[in-house]
């Protein structure tokens, strides 16, 4: 019998290929909710669920999780028994300067879809929080067990909002709840207003990119191919009722050697402008995932020395796409 998902945010980057993995699977009836809103352009996501709309086992609801009476339509009669809950107001820097939408849209949309997910007795509920709830921790690499008390943006702090209240509603409904801090992912549909996809695409335009800093910020480089394993895990995951999990490559890439592997997968030079430090920016994110090894069987095995060729890839063949179109 096939098992009914709602996904969140099923038109994003990540969304849209746990679309692509569970509809090859066969074995699933598919919801996406996703308000397709102008934090970027509609029509990327758009493009992005082109090829699941006419699938017979995936229905697209356009719907805000902030309404929570067009949430109760979606779940009326559905009978849910996963909610990958993947929508959010995305970005670390424009939530300085509109942190009450990032809390009504991360905090009071994940808490409408908790007390649905308890009306309807929905019994998994995976929630995709970020290493950016780590703040500037100085212990490396971040461990799950750290505490995340510190953040230092709203969207870091909505994030982690977004774990205490799935945590809450595991003690106090049953709710199996399974929290995932994401590493800066990156591949294929990436969002554009992040650094890989932003710097690509300067540098490609012959345009200066813009360096925070001395260039020695360091990220944990996580390839979508290698998260969409340990989503499909968590998916599945049944040994307790609430864990938290780090998905990221477990290395880091200092600024300047991403933007050199751009140059050499791009074949042309970047002009460098550079920025100081950016308030909410933190020096190096660094994910210990042992525990995501023992308890999910995740093994991410894409290198960055891999990943940003592959992304180049696929960004030259789009943006030809693009301009044929």
């Amino acid at each position: 019998m096939k098992r009914n998902i709602l996904i969140t945010g099923g038109a994003g980057f990540i969304g849209s290929h746990l679309v692509d993995r569970l509809l090859a699977e066969g074995e699933w009836r598919i919801t996406v909710v996703d308000d397709l809103n102008d934090f970027y352009s509609p029509d990327i996501k758009r493009s992005n669920i082109a090829g699941h709309l006419d699938h017979p086992g995936y229905r697209f609801v356009a719907a805000d999780i902030r309404d929570s009476a067009a949430l109760a339509e979606v779940f009326s009669g559905s009978g849910f028994d996963v909610i990958v809950h993947l929508a959010a107001r995305a970005g670390v820097r424009p939530s300085l300067s509109q942190p009450q939408l990032y809390f009504e849209t991360n905090v009071t949309g994940t808490l409408n879809l908790l007390e649905l997910a308890r009306t309807h007795k929905v019994g998994q509920f995976v929630f995709a929080s970020s290493s950016s709830v780590y703040g500037i921790n100085c212990k490396m690499p971040f461990s799950e067990d750290d505490r995340i008390h510190q953040p230092i943006s709203p969207y870091a702090a909505t994030k982690a909002a977004g774990e205490l209240l799935c945590h809450t509603y595991s003690h106090l409904h049953g709710i199996r709840t399974v929290g995932l801090r994401f590493f800066t992912v990156y591949g294929a549909r990436q969002r554009p207003d992040l650094a890989i996809h932003k710097f690509a695409k300067l540098i490609n335009e012959d345009m200066p990119i813009q360096m925070f800093g001395d260039g020695t910020t360091r990220r944990d480089y996580t390839y979508i191919d290698d998260i969409m394993q340990g989503v499909r895990a968590s998916i599945d995951y049944d040994s307790s009722i609430h864990e938290i999990f780090n998905l990221g490559e477990s290395q880091t890439t200092e600024l300047r050697e991403l933007i050199s592997t751009l140059e050499n997968s791009l074949g042309k030079k970047a002009v460098i402008d550079r920025q100081p430090m950016q308030p909410g920016d933190v020096p190096c994110t660094f994910a210990d995932i042992t525990k995501a090894r023992e308890l999910l069987g995740y093994n991410p095995t894409t290198k960055i020395a891999d990943g940003i060729p592959k992304f180049v890839d696929w960004f030259l063949n789009s943006n030809q796409r693009n301009a044929s179109s």
